[in-house]
């Protein structure tokens, strides 16, 4: 089953120099029918305008990712940590124990138009670290690359939690099938464009949670770019 949560259903944050969509519950936006699903706790689809940002600020115990669409995001922590990231890398933060960072548009002229996901973590009061990677279009090109996992499989990055997180890129004929285990869920978000999953059309800003499905199928794609995360079921997560 897919129950499907349309883009124009998310929450939203308008701080002029900030343009944010909170598809769960997040700041002041709550829906107590929108409070994560099993270990996904927030995706938040963030317009940071030129040369504005998030100042430094503490995380701790959460699995943060941040997933670039257009423009260039500048990180720093105090773990030493400075790095831009682009289209195509991932930033993966586990706080741990503890750790402040600022996000920032690196540029002053173009908008930054990214993601950021938090999961919780399967441990808390472990060490801080971070993790970057370039994931190239033809690792996605109509297929779902696995970017992030438990044991780092696949050259992944390696997350602190029983969960798979894997970005696809589809357009015209290309397709691909997921196989999901059972007592597992998943959900899908579509970051641009559109792609019919199992039937159903799903366009830019879509989401989808999946509960009792073997399997997952990806089509008729328009310029979509899609994550999809495999998560601990009803044995093992709330949801």
């Amino acid at each position: 089953m897919l129950e499907i949560r349309h883009a124009n259903q998310r929450g939203l944050a308008n701080h002029g120099w900030l343009r944010s969509y909170h598809t769960f519950s997040f700041a002041s936006y709550y829906d107590p029918e929108q409070v994560g699903f099993s270990d996904l706790l927030v995706i938040n689809e963030d317009r940071v305008a030129p040369g504005q940002g998030f100042g430094t600020h503490p995380h701790r115990d959460m699995e943060i990712f941040s997933y670039v669409l257009d423009g260039a995001l500048e990180h720093k922590d105090t773990m030493g940590t400075g790095s831009v990231i682009r289209p195509g890398d991932i930033q993966l933060m586990s706080a741990g124990t503890g750790v402040a960072h600022s996000e920032y548009n690196h540029s002053n002229t173009e908008l930054v138009h990214f993601l950021q996901i938090w999961i919780g973590p399967a441990s808390r009061g472990t060490k801080p670290c971070y993790q970057q990677q370039h994931f190239a279009e033809a690792e996605k090109r109509g297929k779902l690359r696995l970017i992030l996992s438990p044991d780092g499989a696949q050259g992944s990055l390696t997350i602190q939690q029983d969960a798979r997180v894997y970005a696809g890129l589809f357009n015209g004929d290309e397709t691909a099938q997921f196989a999901l285990a059972p007592n597992r869920y998943a959900y899908i978000h579509v970051a641009r464009g559109s792609v019919t999953v199992n039937g159903t059309r799903l366009s830019e800003g879509d989401g989808a949670r999946v509960r009792d499905e073997e399997a997952l199928t990806f089509a008729d794609g328009q310029g979509a770019e899609v994550l999809v995360f495999d998560l601990r079921g009803p044995d093992g997560a709330a949801a």
